[in-house]
């Protein structure tokens, strides 16, 4: 192809094909890539503000005389406007036990790391809900069974997580209610024969006792014993 030069020449340079190359790979790279267009990527970074929102909570366990209170903040996205978003920020666990002070602070400090980091932070309550306590674990009250500390510390964030939308409440189907209130009518009529029996009667299922030939021998404490006159296998 043929170009006719209508300035005149003050300079030339011979380009090689490497230099070639290079300068294609170059204008390559510059190019927008196919299905981006010209998007411009902007990043924000987050910083502290002077006031949070924060709820604490409260958790008694039988491994200590002293509570912990557990104090998760927010921070609010978009205040204001209809995408408005209410996102974990840090978390402070006190109490006046000092026994688990060092991993506890470990602990909130990685947890609030997790948070910052924004996403979906809900996985941290599965995580902290397997972990288990080799010397076993314990029912809090309402007879929920806590594996261990870090699990509580786990239910108390899942709490949290449910309060400000996170997390979803789990409903029950149709289904499910109505075997819940078919098994609660059952217990009911069980307490009431209970407590429509006489007194002096014995548990069903009571064995024959070889002493006062009475059918009253359950198992209690591991051995076989009488609940008319005592009498018990383990002397």
């Amino acid at each position: 192809m043929a170009v006719k030069i209508e300035k005149k020449i003050v300079k030339y340079n011979v380009v090689s094909e490497e230099k070639e190359q290079a300068a294609a790979k170059e204008e390559a790279k510059r190019a927008p890539r196919a299905g981006e267009g010209n998007v411009v990527h902007l990043t924000e970074e987050l910083e502290r503000p002077e006031m949070l929102l924060g709820s604490t909570y409260k958790v008694k366990t039988p491994l200590s005389e002293h509570a912990l209170y557990i104090t998760i903040n927010d921070i609010v996205l978009n205040p204001g406007t209809s995408n408005e978003l209410r996102r974990p920020f840090e978390v402070f666990i006190n109490s006046k036990n000092m026994d688990h002070f060092q991993w506890i602070v470990a602990l909130t400090r990685i947890i609030s790391a997790v948070f910052r980091k924004g996403g979906d932070v809900t996985f941290l309550v599965e995580e902290l809900r397997s972990v288990f306590d080799p010397k076993g674990g314990y029912f809090k009250k309402g007879g929920k069974y806590m594996p261990s500390l870090v699990a509580e510390i786990g239910d108390a964030i899942e709490c949290h997580l449910r309060m400000i939308g996170m997390l979803k409440s789990e409903e029950l189907d149709e289904h499910q209610r109505k075997l819940i209130e078919e098994k609660r009518a059952q217990y009911d009529a069980t307490l009431k024969e209970a407590e429509s029996r006489d007194p002096g009667d014995f548990p069903d299922g009571a064995e024959l006792c070889g002493k006062c030939n009475t059918k009253a021998v359950i198992m209690m404490d591991g051995c076989m014993t009488c609940l008319n006159c005592g009498d018990s296998k383990c002397g």
